[in-house]
């Protein structure tokens, strides 16, 4: 038994050479590949250290070297520049890295996962006080979405950008975002798709908290009946929540 154990292994020891003559090329290809995958590593390890600069330029060299075409590994070492520019407030340089990692969303990476790294950048730069630079990197981000045609994200990304303008009182930019979300959610002759109930009550209840802000109470009335004419969606429970609360604030004021 043992025997024909150890004649198995040497057989498929010599498949495996046998093998290796007809795949030059694939395994100059997977070599290459290590190297780029080592590359972003050790980069990663140098970040870790707090050597800055070092990882910087290792990630440089992934993209400008190594990498011959937009891959994976280019990406995530983009998304690692954009997140530590932000660190060190080198705004100019994080947007000039962001605008080359977008360029990346149509063909390097997959749809789930560009769309997954993009919005935990825009969630780590959410922090930021700047106003300005909030507005010109969510603004850039909306205009690669629309170039890929990725209306989902587009759509998830304006409410985020909606939201982060309520937190801070930013109510006319608000208004600007919920106009253009309100319009993705209609049909080209201005009137609510049936179809896109669940992003309308979205919009409305983003709406609803605006007003109730601001005490606009005779658009919040007209939103919160609106809002219940609603019947093809499917709303997250939180969603709702704003939107019922609003109806009992109302019931109770009048």
């Amino acid at each position: 038994w043992e025997h024909t154990t150890h004649h198995n292994t040497a057989m498929s020891d010599m498949d495996e050479e046998y093998d290796f003559d007809y795949t030059d090329g694939d395994d100059d290809q997977d070599d290459e590949d290590i190297n780029i995958e080592n590359q972003y590593f050790n980069s990663k390890g140098l970040l870790s250290n707090g050597e800055e600069e070092a990882a910087l330029d290792g990630f440089d060299t992934l993209i400008t070297t190594l990498e011959e075409e937009k891959g994976e590994w280019g990406f995530k070492s983009l998304k690692q520049m954009v997140k530590l520019h932000f660190k060190r407030k080198e705004f100019g340089k994080m947007m000039s890295r962001y605008k080359q990692m977008l360029t990346y969303i149509k063909s390097a990476v997959t749809r789930n996962y560009s769309e997954k790294c993009i919005l935990k950048i825009l969630d780590f730069v959410s922090v930021c006080e700047e106003v300005e630079l909030l507005q010109s990197f969510y603004e850039t981000t909306l205009e690669a979405l629309v170039d890929a045609k990725n209306e989902r994200l587009w759509f998830k990304t304006n409410l985020k950008l909606g939201k982060l303008w309520f937190d801070k009182g930013e109510y006319t930019r608000l208004q600007k975002i919920l106009k253009e979300l309100h319009k993705s959610c209609q049909d080209e002759n201005g009137i609510d798709d049936a179809n896109k109930g669940t992003q309308l009550l979205e919009v409305f209840a983003l709406e609803i908290q605006m007003c109730t802000a601001t005490k606009n109470n005779k658009r919040l009335k007209e939103l919160y009946e609106r809002a219940l004419l609603i019947r093809s969606a499917i709303p997250h429970p939180l969603i709702m929540g704003v939107i019922h609360e609003c109806g009992g604030k109302m019931n109770m004021g009048e």
